[in-house]
């Protein structure tokens, strides 16, 4: 089974801050905002009371598109994706979360062979959060940048959607099926979570984490990417990285550039992903 790490949600190109780790410590991954997708900030719910619009007008009422900063408003529409949040927004019956890639990331989880039944272990940049004195929500000063995983997903199968392919009544609302110029890109895929993992059927194929240390990526002290991944990687190929990765001053130093990063088969690491899960 492969690992791939995937990075997804805010960064500084696309939404310009953290996604947030609340009091309660659920990590909310922010969709990047995307004007061609048909979802709003303000469709997707955080809870019964807000939308995930509320909480960004609280954190930062400006976003960040394509480099430059645009005032946030209701109609502002983004890209959900990938979708592992069950209760975000009404669902069809029988949906299953799932992802969808294309272009040069979909090329490279192509080369790389991922094939059904691996894993990806979806991380973000994200930042603690506090209540103030008038209770209004706020990134938590001095708090650091961290690369979090926030969720994952086994794959249990992978269609090429295209405008000659019959999607299911459950996916019909996902980006990468419903938009019509993705559909005409034929590295467009969408790669779907099994029912239950392989190694554990009491445990769902996709889900997303609550915040514990173990999830952190960063090397406490550094910047957010700069790792501190357990030894036992080092004997590992790791997509868009080298030996040279590994740095003296002790962390492992994450690529720039990639959406996917993925680890060779390995029992070690496998086991590491597991337990993540399990944990």
């Amino acid at each position: 089974m492969k690992i791939i790490l995937s990075r997804k949600g805010f960064d500084s190109a696309y939404g310009g801050c953290p996604s947030p780790i609340l009091p309660n410590g659920r990590l909310i991954s922010l969709p990047v905002p995307d004007p061609d997708d048909s979802n709003n900030y303000s469709d997707l719910k955080l809870d019964d009371k807000q939308t995930y619009f509320d909480l960004m007008q609280e954190l930062n009422p400006e976003i960040k598109s394509h480099r430059e900063w645009h005032i946030l408003t209701k109609n502002t529409k983004c890209h959900l994706d990938p979708d592992l949040y069950a209760e975000i927004i009404k669902r069809r019956k029988n949906w299953r979360p799932c992802f969808g890639q294309m272009d040069a990331a979909q090329t490279h989880l192509s080369n790389q062979k991922v094939r059904p039944n691996d894993l990806f272990l979806f991380f973000g940049w994200f930042k603690q959060t506090e209540k103030d004195k008038n209770g209004k929500l706020r990134f938590k000063r001095n708090a650091p940048d961290l690369h979090i995983i926030f969720g994952y997903l086994q794959i249990g199968e992978i269609l090429q959607v295209n405008n000659g392919t019959k999607i299911p009544d459950w996916m019909q609302d996902h980006p990468h099926a419903k938009n019509e110029d993705r559909k005409k890109n034929s590295t467009n895929n969408i790669y779907v979570a099994k029912d239950n993992l392989t190694w554990n059927k009491h445990k769902p194929g996709a889900g997303v984490f609550r915040f514990n240390d173990n999830l952190v990526l960063t090397k406490n002290g550094l910047s957010r990417s700069r790792w501190d991944l357990p030894d036992l990687f080092k004997k590992v190929e790791i997509s868009y990285h080298t030996a040279r990765s590994w740095k003296k001053e002790g962390y492992f130093q994450s690529a720039d550039i990639g959406q996917e990063f993925v680890v060779k088969d390995n029992d070690k690491v496998e086991n590491w992903a597991k337990q993540i899960i399990r944990d």
